[in-house]
Formats: structure tokens, C-alpha cells, sequence
């Protein structure tokens, strides 16, 4: 702007003049117009927006950015010797992991007369995949119920996800210009089944049955969906489905996968802080986002020796890798965990 007025006037204002202040002030304008240009141009399209205008473009195609969901389980609550008296342990009983993590029961339970414990269902208090915990880990209660000195998890706590972020959202939208829904094809059913907040993940098999059928098969974040899920989804189904089309929602077929596997600590690390953390790893990949993907040993390894404290990691089982088909769910059996050979 200072040259342009230079050329046209043959004057050179001073850079502390009273008019190129004004120059300055108004070409600062100016720029925060183109930018702020730029930045609607890419909210306009699903392939550039963000946060709320990205969640503006899925409500257009009917799809829904996903909360975080809390990890769920089971806690034992244990006493020494057995129970001389029945032992309340109310709903809301907080316990608690070495780092923290809280867990909090679903219902109340009670250690009966003669009994060493109870299980009781629990889940995380903060959504997120940091409640996703290995067995074991949960080892504290904020306030013991009377008579109760003992708490843990038998299993992993799973099924914790943290919020979908924009690119996972962005690719599920795209993928509704792709596979475009027409009432009768399987992205159709795919899109419906998955505007449901607790299906993690689902497979749509046309003709599955014979001619006239199309099976749907879904999945949960802990994994294998609950029968009151699969009577939600079929009265859905049954209200919208094509005329003489057989429809049936059903739950995967699960397949157990033994996982066996020796790692050595990192640098700072304690070798039970590495099989802790290549447990966790482990038992919070299967999960029901899984349905119809291989188990790779070669993904499976990549994500124990990502796990910050651990430097090296063998996978001696699975011993190949597991193809599944579309309506099989990959279940984690039994977890073995050891030290790493020096050499090895």
C-alpha cells in the first residue's frame, strides 16, 4: 500500500507518518479478511472442516460424531477368611488403580454368610480408553465398605473409547458419498445400524441366507452385543425394511485367540512394568471394533512394543495370522506374558 501510494502520488511517506499508521492498520485488516476467507473456505467442505462445522456436514448425511465411552468390567470384593455376617457393598463404591484411574460399581452387591466375595459390575467414572485396565490393576477401594479389605479386577476392564476425532468422523462421512444409501443396498443398512451409539462396529452380508435375505451382524465396544440391543435393532429393521426382504440382526461368531508373548523392559522400566504394559495393550485391542478384521501378528506385535515401556517384544502365539470372515469377531483367550531372554 505504501508503494502503491508512492507510485501514484510521488510522495514517500515517512514509516512514523500519521498516514502510514493508517496504512498499517487498515492493510492488518485487510489480511485478517483473506484469512479469515481461507478458514469459511474450508469449512464449506467436509474434506477440510473441523470440530462443529465437520459435525454440521455429518448431521447433513445422518451420521454423529461418537462420545467417549466408559470402560466396563467386574470388581471382586474379597475378605479375609470368610464373611461371619452378610456384607453390603453399596452402588457407587469407588475403587482405584495404582495410577489412579477410578472405577465405580453399577449396583450393589452383598458377601453372604460363609463367603469370601462377590463380583459386582463396575465401570470407569471418566469416559476414555484409560480405562481400559489390565487384570489386576484395580487394587484399592476411596472408602472400603465395612468388613471389606479387598478389591480387584479378575479381567481387563474394555470398552473404553475416547471421543471420535475429526478425521475418523471425516472419513465416515466421506464414506456416505462413496457408498451411496438407497433403501436397499448394504450401505443402507450399514449407515442405519451404525447411527446406533452402542454398535462399535458391523457387517451387512446380502443373501447370507439364500435369496430375499440380508443378515446383520453387530458388535459392541465390549464386544458381543447384549439381546436387548438385537431387539432394538430388529424392531427397527422390521419397520423399515424392503417389502419380502428377510431381515435378521444377529451377534458375531467369536473366535478365541491365545496370545502369547516375551518382552524386555525400556530404559527406566522394571520387568513387571513392561508385561503390564504389554498385557494392557494386548487385551485393549480386542475389542468389538474388530468384527471381520484379520489378527495380524504383525499389527499385534507393532502395538506391544509401542507400549512406552517396553523395548523389545516375541510373539510366539497366535503363530500365524488368523483371516476372519466378515461376521467373526477375534475374543482374547488366555494372555501369557514373560520375560525376554537376553539374546533373544
Amino acid at each position: 500500500m505504501l508503494e502503491t501510494f508512492q507510485t501514484e502520488t510521488g510522495s514517500a511517506p515517512s514509516g512514523t507518518s500519521d498516514l502510514a499508521v493508517r496504512l498499517y492498520a487498515v492493510a492488518a485488516q485487510v489480511h485478517a479478511l483473506y484469512i479469515q476467507g481461507e478458514w469459511v473456505a474450508r469449512q464449506c467442505f467436509p474434506q477440510t472442516a473441523e470440530g462443529e462445522y465437520l459435525d454440521l456436514h455429518a448431521a447433513l448425511r445422518g451420521v454423529e460424531r461418537r462420545s467417549a465411552a466408559r470402560a466396563q468390567g467386574v470388581i471382586a470384593f474379597e475378605v479375609s477368611g470368610t464373611a461371619q455376617t452378610s456384607l453390603t457393598i453399596p452402588a457407587g463404591t469407588v475403587c482405584l488403580t495404582a495410577g489412579l484411574v477410578r472405577f465405580e460399581t453399577l449396583e450393589g452387591g452383598t458377601i453372604q454368610i460363609g463367603e469370601t466375595q462377590v463380583l459386582i459390575p463396575a465401570q470407569a467414572v471418566e469416559p476414555g480408553e484409560a480405562g481400559n485396565v489390565a487384570a489386576g490393576t484395580i487394587r484399592s477401594m476411596s472408602v472400603a465398605p465395612v468388613g471389606v479389605s479387598i478389591c480387584h479386577n479378575p479381567q481387563a476392564f474394555t470398552g473404553g473409547s475416547d471421543e471420535e476425532d475429526d478425521e475418523s468422523l471425516r472419513a465416515r462421512v466421506l464414506e456416505t458419498y462413496r457408498r451411496l444409501p438407497n433403501g436397499a443396498n448394504a450401505a443402507y443398512y450399514q449407515q442405519e445400524v451404525m447411527s446406533f451409539e452402542e454398535v462399535a462396529a458391523a457387517s451387512v452380508l446380502s443373501r447370507a441366507r439364500g435369496v430375499g435375505t440380508v443378515d446383520v451382524v453387530v458388535s459392541t465396544a465390549q464386544g458381543l452385543p447384549g439381546e436387548e440391543l438385537l431387539e432394538e435393532l430388529r424392531a427397527h429393521f422390521e419397520a423399515r425394511r424392503e417389502i419380502a426382504v428377510d431381515v435378521q440382526v444377529r451377534a458375531p461368531e467369536a473366535r478365541e485367540v491365545e496370545v502369547n508373548v516375551a518382552v524386555s523392559p525400556a530404559e527406566g522400566y522394571t520387568a513387571e512394568e513392561a508385561k503390564a504394559a504389554a498385557r494392557t495393550a494386548v487385551e485393549s485391542w480386542f475389542d468389538g471394533t474388530r468384527l471381520g478384521q484379520s489378527m495380524l501378528r504383525a499389527e499385534l506385535s507393532s502395538r506391544i512394543f509401542a507400549a512406552g515401556a517396553v523395548a523389545n517384544c516375541v510373539l510366539t502365539a497366535p503363530a500365524e495370522d488368523m483371516v476372519l470372515a466378515a461376521d467373526e469377531l477375534p475374543r482374547l483367550g488366555e494372555v501369557t506374558v514373560t520375560d525376554l531372554e537376553v539374546g533373544a
